[in-house]
């Protein structure tokens, strides 16, 4: 979180009792076996949380040389003194968060540290603060930069994504039903449900904060089916119980491809390009195992179990 003072400290405590009191709820109720419930993703989540708080004590963000940048050479100084200008920043920080959270996926710089969000296996209130401690030093912030161009203060501008982040904090959870015409318009369980499923069918979907509109609008909305439930973490699954390797294990996968590459376009492209890029056309980005799918679906296969 970005609020600072008691605010952020009493957020933070609202936010950890409540994810817990869900997280014994669950092993109460999971304890058949069935669908068993996972407490070493709960560690998970509170040491990537506790590690973000310490990394506030370092001074280094590769977005704060940006933003004051931005700012004085600022277009206008927005003052919100009234409902439409805190609508509008509402609206411009949602777009920006929505053109972030896509690049978060899409380019591997920024996925190696969004890819410790996706890697809780099961979806509960815990992992909505499981964030990636490298955020800061990647600078994924400077999304957010054409907001202090406008005029907007930067202090502001990280307040707003606090509170988008804050409202997503709900959404985290695989029990909480569809919303009928709440769906529509606003980010809900069912929707980030979908953001958070490994299925072919659900990748790089539901990028939306708070609102699921830019979604519609830009062709990136799955709705959640009945005849497809969801499967929750990464499409290669991480199983590890340390949270040292939780964190850097895709940061070490990106230097390995890099180090290995032929060719210097090569190592430049894995940093740019999608998650799954391969240079000789065979990886695992979401475009190739989606025309495999089809593939195979054409080809007449079934998932075990499906009619």
């Amino acid at each position: 979180m970005v609020i600072t003072g008691k605010f952020a400290m009493y957020v933070t405590a609202f936010v950890v009792t409540v994810s817990l009191i869900e997280a014994f709820v669950l092993w109460r109720k999971r304890r058949d076996g069935v669908k068993p419930f996972s407490w070493n993703e709960v560690w998970l989540s509170l040491a990537d949380l506790a590690g973000r708080k310490l990394s506030v004590l370092l001074p280094l963000s590769l977005a704060a040389p940006v933003f004051s940048f931005a700012w004085d050479h600022r277009l206008f100084t927005i003052t919100l003194n009234s409902a439409l200008a805190v609508f509008l920043l509402f609206v411009g920080q949602e777009f920006c968060y929505y053109w972030y959270h896509r690049a978060a996926h899409r380019i591997r710089f920024f996925w190696a540290t969004h890819a410790v969000h996706h890697s809780p296996n099961q979806l509960t209130l815990t992992s909505a603060y499981r964030l990636g401690w490298t955020g800061k030093l990647t600078g994924s912030a400077v999304f957010f930069a054409p907001l202090v161009l406008l005029g907007v203060r930067p202090e502001v501008v990280l307040a707003t994504l606090s509170l988008n982040l804050l409202y997503q904090f709900w959404l985290h959870n695989d029990w909480m039903p569809k919303l009928g015409w709440f769906e529509y318009v606003f980010n809900t369980p069912s929707a980030h449900r979908v953001h958070h499923a490994s299925n072919i069918d659900y990748l790089d979907a539901n990028y939306g904060g708070v609102l699921i509109i830019f979604d519609r609008l830009f062709g990136t909305y799955v709705e959640e089916r009945a005849d497809e439930p969801c499967r929750y973490g990464l499409v290669h699954p991480t199983t590890t119980q340390n949270p040292i390797v939780n964190q850097f294990e895709h940061w070490v996968s990106l230097g390995r491809d890099m180090a290995s590459a032929s060719k210097l376009w090569h190592a430049a492209a894995y940093l740019i390009m999608p998650p799954g890029w391969a240079p000789n056309g065979k990886g695992t980005t979401t475009e190739i195992l989606r025309r495999q799918q089809e593939e195979l679906r054409q080809a007449g296969w079934q998932r075990p179990g499906v009619v």
